[in-house]
């Protein structure tokens, strides 16, 4: 029986420059897709696959992240003297349990392995998931989210899991990649990993999609790193230490995920959202084709 992943990891230290002047007094994890912030969907996510910890790698100009998980008890208030039973009962049910919600300063932007390193008192010595929070996924014919899919595979396999999608071999240059070893349709095992690969040298063309679920060990190995692509800590760099002595599979998640750290990947998620609702999807679809004349 392998320990339960009931913590997880969100760096949000970002600066979000693709998206100024919108991020320069907000930062991007709370720009909303339909009317929830990215970070809600993200954590939604995490909740939903049994998470009961989380872990926010935060940098200067961030506390609205903060604010956005805690009481407003003036906002609670005012609603409940106009009656507004509904918005109360939809805040109360985001609301994340008193004691389930921890901060820790990334002090300076030296890539995502060091975001993770700045968790490792937070985390302790157990497995733990790792969310990218500019990644916001939906679910396909499984009917479960990509992170639930990642623990499903963590409870037959053990060791560290990643998710991957593919993408055209032309553009493994700008992602993570890894090598495919035995496969069984939508699990299989990772023989390699490579940070941005030089074109045409990549060992696949699936890249890593945002989600993780890692062993402790990985904080030793990110504490004596060398710094790699674009002169950071890369997390890939520490995970093929890792994977000499641990295994590491990688999930095909069968849903949809959409890059909200771009503009068009952001756009593209808002409408993908608002489609699964039954609320807008009929008036959107309306709409939409009135822009396409």
């Amino acid at each position: 029986m392998f320990r339960p992943i009931r913590k997880a990891v969100l760096p949000v230290a970002g600066l979000g420059t693709r998206f100024l002047p919108a991020t320069k007094a907000i930062p991007k994890e709370m720009l909303t897709v339909v009317d929830r912030p990215i970070l809600q969907h993200v954590v939604d996510e995490a909740r939903a696959a049994g998470v009961e910890q989380f872990i926010f790698v935060t940098g200067r100009n961030k506390g609205v992240i903060e604010d956005h998980f805690d009481i407003n008890y003036e906002l609670d208030d005012t609603l409940r003297k106009r009656g507004k039973e509904k918005e109360i009962a939809a805040l109360a049910a985001d609301l994340l349990p008193a004691g389930s919600t921890s901060f820790t300063r990334q002090h300076f932007p030296l890539g995502l392995g060091h975001a993770v390193w700045c968790a490792r008192s937070l985390v302790g010595d157990e497995p733990f998931a790792l969310l990218l929070p500019d990644m916001i996924t939906v679910a396909g014919e499984r009917k479960t989210r990509c992170l639930a899919q990642c623990v499903e595979a963590y409870q037959r396999y053990g060791g560290n899991v990643v998710a991957v999608e593919e993408v055209p071999p032309n553009e493994t240059q700008y992602y993570g990649v890894v090598g495919i070893g035995a496969d069984d349709g939508h699990t299989f095992e990772i023989i390699g990993m490579v940070e941005k690969p030089p074109r045409g040298a990549a060992p696949s063309n699936s890249i890593i999609a945002g989600r993780y679920i890692l062993q402790p060990e990985i904080f030793g190995i990110l504490q004596s790193l060398e710094k790699g692509a674009g002169g950071e800590f890369q997390l890939t760099d520490g995970m093929k230490q890792l994977a000499t002595t641990q295994s590491f599979h990688g999930v095909r998640f069968d849903g949809r995920t959409f890059d909200c750290g771009s503009k068009l990947g952001f756009l593209t998620a808002n409408l993908a959202v608002a489609l699964e609702r039954e609320d807008l999807a009929e008036a959107l679809r309306a709409e939409l084709r009135k822009l396409a004349l």
